[in-house]
């Protein structure tokens, strides 16, 4: 088969540019995060960007970085602590409009729904790679 050419099976040049990339996107995420309660942006948003980087990762380098098992007990956990706080807040809503503790509120949610996004669609893209592809 003369003429052919045969891709590999990761791209070098991605692979640099995701490891240049990598930590700036990840800053943005967090940030995205943290300031969603004052500016556009939050939980959602940042979880995104945290979950498609890695998958950008994945896609640079496909070695299996994270462990399938552990993302989806911190996501399970994410999950939990959100509902449970959701339920403080609802109960202790009183309490937190006299005392002007309710940003805590918001900042913590932000930061429990951005951890599951994350990790949500990061096991989905796993999930797909591993399980799917056979």
């Amino acid at each position: 088969m003369e003429g052919i050419i045969m891709m590999s099976d990761h791209s070098q040049l991605l692979e640099r540019a995701m490891g240049i990339i990598y930590p700036i996107i990840l800053i943005f995420g967090v940030y995205v995060i943290l300031n969603g309660h004052i500016s556009p942006g939050g939980g959602f948003q940042g979880g995104a960007i945290l979950g498609s980087v890695f998958i950008a990762k994945y896609l640079g380098d496909p070695i299996q970085i994270l462990d399938l098992k552990t993302v989806q007990t911190i996501e399970k956990t994410a999950l939990l602590v959100i509902l449970l706080s959701a339920t403080f807040y609802v109960t202790m809503n009183l309490y937190a409009i006299f005392t002007g503790t309710l940003y805590i509120f918001f900042i913590l949610s932000n930061i429990l729904i951005g951890i599951k996004v994350a990790c949500g669609m990061t096991v989905i893209f796993y999930r797909f790679v591993f399980y799917e592809s056979r």
